[in-house]
């Protein structure tokens, strides 16, 4: 099981910080951002072989579930 930060997002955001750095602003200017959207993914197939249950309400909201 894993919480962190979406992926896409991460890289949307180092995106527009690489063009602002191109647009002429001073990397040491720019502020550190922190990630607002996180998802939850599930590796079942894991959680099983380490004879863990999952509850289903806990599936219901995971973002990813790895069978």
């Amino acid at each position: 099981m894993s919480y962190s930060p979406n992926r896409f997002g991460s890289w949307r955001q180092a995106g527009r910080y690489a063009a602002r750095i191109l647009h002429g602003e001073k990397p040491a200017d720019l502020p550190v951002q922190q990630a607002t959207n996180v998802e939850l993914v599930i590796n079942v197939k894991t959680a099983k072989a380490l004879g863990l249950t999952i509850p289903p309400t806990l599936l219901a909201r995971a973002d990813e579930v790895i069978q």
